[in-house]
Parts: structure tokens; sequence; C-alpha cells
């Protein structure tokens, strides 16, 4: 187990940070709960580069550094260009299918954006929306239902792995050649935790921030949940949401605290996609 005098504080002063990426120019991002959007440099030196007056979930980036942030407090997805301080709205669901609460968003190498609509909690009521460039957006797959949570696509770029918080899974959810999803496969169970956040490293170890207990999972290609880090007290992981890779760096972002805590790892994280977007 990594213990907790292993994490130090990447960044202090946040609003409760929720989400965490990092961008191609190696900054980290993070939002807050008043809709702030966050730059990192390498120092620990944070900017508010935005806001948009909402309740930031989910963070994703472009090629171009945008910032794709999913809001809950605007239920829609918002582009924030931190160049010129720029926001925008790009989706709002569906005419049928507004968005309620957008959680998490991955691209894939086309700049096509998935994002979890994790519904009502208990309700099972949860779906995932592709956005395609530009922002058309339709509902992807209604499989993952139970409070669909944080992803991040495999390394071929070929499925979705998606959290499940109330199912207490994690899902795999092949993309298809036209585009379109296909059948739910259950890859891994986590009973007794409530997962949030999820993260893949280059060997195909699968990270997951835990919001209960306080909690960071290792999951080993084709093995089960071992715990990673944890902390009872929650005062160095404060209720631990979404993780990032920053190199060899595990980036923690704790939604009920003011901080991003960090610790060094012996592995890399699989490099994001930042797709060219109109």
């Amino acid at each position: 187990m990594l213990k907790l005098d292993r994490f130090t504080e990447l960044a202090g002063g946040l609003d409760h940070p929720e989400g965490v990426a990092v961008g191609p120019d190696g900054a980290v991002y993070a939002g807050g709960e008043a809709g702030q959007i966050y730059r990192v440099a390498g120092d620990g030196s944070v900017e508010e580069v935005a806001s948009t007056g909402g309740f930031i979930y989910g963070l994703a980036l472009d090629d171009a550094g945008r910032v794709y942030a999913c809001d809950f407090g605007n239920a829609a997805v918002i582009r924030v260009d931190p160049a010129t301080g720029a926001v925008e709205t790009y989706s709002t669901g569906t005419d049928g299918r507004p968005m309620r609460v957008p959680n998490w968003g991955a691209f894939d190498d086309a700049g096509n954006l998935y994002v979890t609509d994790s519904g009502d909690w208990g309700a099972d009521d949860g779906l995932i929306f592709r956005v395609a460039p530009g922002g058309e957006t339709t509902v992807w797959t209604e499989e993952a239902r139970r409070f669909p949570n944080g992803c991040c696509l495999t390394a071929s770029g070929g499925a979705l792995l998606v959290i499940e918080s109330h199912g207490r899974r994690i899902d795999r959810i092949a993309i298809q050649d036209d585009g379109s999803a296909g059948p739910l496969e259950v890859v891994v169970e986590v009973p007794g935790s409530q997962p949030d956040g999820i993260a893949l490293s280059e060997d195909g170890t699968m990270f997951v921030g835990c919001y209960r207990p306080d909690r960071i999972y290792g999951i080993p290609a084709g093995g089960g949940p071992e715990v990673l880090a944890e902390d009872p007290d929650g005062v160095i992981l404060n209720q631990p949401t979404n993780i990032a890779f920053a190199g060899g760096r595990l980036v923690v972002a704790s939604l009920g605290g003011w901080s991003l805590m960090a610790a060094e790892l012996d592995v890399a994280g699989l490099p994001l996609r930042y797709p060219e977007v109109p």
C-alpha cells in the first residue's frame, strides 16, 4: 500500500476540486464548485483562467489547450479557452434528452467527446452522450445506468471504460466501427466503495479514486482491486474523486478539501488524447 506520507500538496487554495486533467502543455487543470477553471503550473502556482458560474465536475482538453468542462450547475459541457478566458456552451445534450448531471468527458482520436450523465443517485437513470466535433450530440448508450461517472478510453481507443458509482463497478463498452456503442461488459466490481474517477497507466493498470471510503484502488489488467492508498481520517485524501497522471505523478482531486494532492509512482500514465476540434 502507498503510504499517505508519499502524497504532497501539488496546489492549494482551490474551491473543492472535483475534476482534474492534464493539458497538452503539461499543466494540470482543475475545476471549482463555483465554476472556476484553474490552471496549475509545474511549480504549483495556481491561476484561475475563467469561470462558468456553475459547478465543475470533469475536464478534458483538445490540442489547442481548450478545456471542455462538465458543468453540473449549468447542465452543460462548457468550452473554455484559457488563453483568452472565453467561455461558450459546447453541448446541452439533445432536444429529447437534455443533460442533467454531466459528470466526465473523454475524447477519442477523431474529436468525439464521450460524456457521462449520471442522472439521479439511486434512480439508475444515467446515460452516456457522444458529442461530435463541433457540438452535435446524440445519446450513445443507456446501458451504463447506475450513476455513470468517470470514464476513459482504452489504450487502443477501441472501447470506453466507465465507472458506475451506484453499481460499484467498472464497465467496458466497445466503440464500433460506425461509432455506435457495443454491448456493455462488466470488467471488475468494487463492492463496499463508491468509485468515482479512473485513469490508466502505460502497463494497463486502472487507477480508481473512491469518493467513499477515502481510497484509491490499483487494478492490474485482468486482476482484481487492490487498495493502493487509504485515508481513514480523510485528511490527506479528503473525498478523492477524479485522478490524473502528470508524468510519473498521480494527481488526486479532493472534493472535500481545497487541494490537489500528488504522489510519485513507479509507472507512467497512459498519454491522453488531445484531438483537433473545430
